[in-house]
């Protein structure tokens, strides 16, 4: 008989727990629980207010004082007063705290490369893994503004040129397309947005303006391990926004019915279907809306 679903979850719990090595009093072998292990990491990453750290950690108040007050006995951690609210706490890595995060760093990758090497479908073990990750860390997701030249914005728009060619009959070609100089979307002409999931991209959209009163919306995109969420949904009406503090009155965008769930969300979104207003190629349905 086929396990069923509450026994297959808690087999998966229990076979993450080991393999991290949330059990272990000394994680990664380096004297410390894993919890004060992932208070030093979230410090080297860049978070340093420690409510924001104890969010992000999902940690209680009295945990959170306990860890960071024996991690500051260690020498690794020294907290602050926030400089703007002396009601809030700032915690920064010492020289031997940053020796700290460094090693973690290393045997963390080194671990993962070692799991990985062990897989017999390393693809399918890293898209599980993902699917996993933003199923749980869904209500995290946030979205940001950034610069469509940064290197997290490329890669976005890269998998999403892929997934054209995938889907496409005719294939795609970004050369062919019109795909909008970076400074057509850059403030203060327009934006482009990022939804980033624990630091990793996983959708993106462009608003190309000549700032003029019209615009376009391009380059929506999901990481197929994040479609569900609602995350389409969510930059749509976040580049809506960005296009009102724009001045922007219309947007206009266009798509190609090998996407039937872009056409879904634009009609339920209240776009409307005009006459073609461009010579891109690629796609065959245009779509307009007034802000």
């Amino acid at each position: 008989m086929r396990p069923d679903s509450t026994t297959r979850f808690r087999r998966f719990a229990r076979a993450v727990t080991a393999e991290v090595g949330a059990l272990d009093s000394s994680f990664l072998g380096r004297g410390r629980p894993l919890g004060a292990a992932r208070v030093v990491n979230a410090i080297g990453a860049g978070r340093t207010d420690v409510a924001e750290i104890r969010a992000y950690l999902g940690l209680d108040s009295g945990l959170m004082s306990r860890l960071l007050r024996s991690l500051e006995e260690e020498g690794l951690v020294t907290t602050e007063p926030h400089p703007d609210d002396a009601r809030r706490r700032v915690a920064r890595l010492t020289q031997v705290g940053r020796r700290e995060f460094s090693a973690y760093e290393e045997l963390s990758d080194a671990r993962a490369a070692s799991l990985l090497a062990r897989s017999p479908n390393a693809d399918a073990l890293l898209r599980a893994m993902d699917l996993v990750a933003l199923s749980l860390g869904r209500d995290r997701i946030a979205i940001e503004v950034v610069d469509p030249r940064s290197e997290p914005a490329r890669a976005c728009l890269e998998a999403y040129y892929a997934e054209l060619e995938r889907r496409l009959k005719t294939g795609f070609d970004v050369k062919l397309s019109c795909d909008p100089e970076a400074e057509a979307m850059i403030r203060p002409r327009g934006a482009f947005l990022l939804a980033i999931a624990d630091g990793l991209p996983v959708g993106c959209v462009g608003l190309k303006g000549s700032g003029g009163p019209v615009a376009e919306v391009k380059r929506l995109w999901i990481d197929p391990a994040a479609r569900g969420f609602g995350l389409a949904r969510r930059l749509m009406e976040a580049v809506e926004t960005a296009a009102r503090d724009l001045a922007i009155a219309v947007l206009r965008l266009d798509t190609n019915s090998a996407l039937p769930e872009a056409l879904s969300l634009y009609r339920k979104a209240g776009w409307v279907e005009i006459d073609r207003f461009n010579d891109d190629p690629y796609p065959d349905h245009f779509f307009e809306k007034v802000l």
